[in-house]
């Protein structure tokens, strides 16, 4: 990883206390448990998020979980240009918030090289229906899948199913 992808990966960290803390103080966290996930059923959106917590050796964050369950429902990975990349797509969904806005203009000033993947998750943002305002912890029960389908177009989703890098 070199020096710039470090310097972020730094930040995020220092800034994720801060963040829930300050920013999220009266948020509710969902109190969930990787392990209670993974028993949702098979295809719910609940075992993908666990799937996904397990795959990179996460638990859920209190207060912010709704992170993670953008990177289960966008399929973006967790790589820094990856976390870059879905405040964009999350921006051209209608999301704003300061950490968000920090992400963008950190993470474009520090990686310019990936410019062009950050201006093809805006326009996947704008396309997609919105989701940035939903409560994701009711819908844990949801089929995957028909969560995608009610968000982006066909052909985000055939992407997705065949597994292509979002970042080529």
């Amino acid at each position: 990883m070199n020096i710039r992808k470090k310097i972020i990966v730094r930040l995020f960290e220092l800034s994720e206390q801060f963040y829930t803390r300050h920013f999220k103080k009266h948020k509710q966290p969902w109190n969930l448990t990787r392990a209670i996930l993974l028993d949702y059923p098979v295809d719910s959106f609940g075992n993908h998020l666990g799937r996904f917590l397990e795959s990179n050796n996460f638990e859920l964050i209190p207060k912010v979980e709704r992170h993670d369950a953008y990177h289960v429902l966008t399929g973006y990975g967790t790589n820094v240009e990856d976390e870059i990349a879905l405040q964009y797509l999350c921006f051209g969904n209608g999301k704003r918030s300061p950490y968000l806005f920090g992400v963008m203009i950190l993470g474009t000033l520090l990686l310019p090289d990936y410019l062009s993947y950050y201006r093809r998750s805006f326009r996947r943002g704008k396309k997609a229906h919105a989701f940035h305002h939903w409560d994701f912890q009711k819908l844990l029960n949801s089929s995957l899948e028909e969560l995608r389908f009610a968000v982006f177009p066909k052909e985000y989703i055939n992407l997705l199913k065949s597994n292509y890098s979002l970042t080529i």
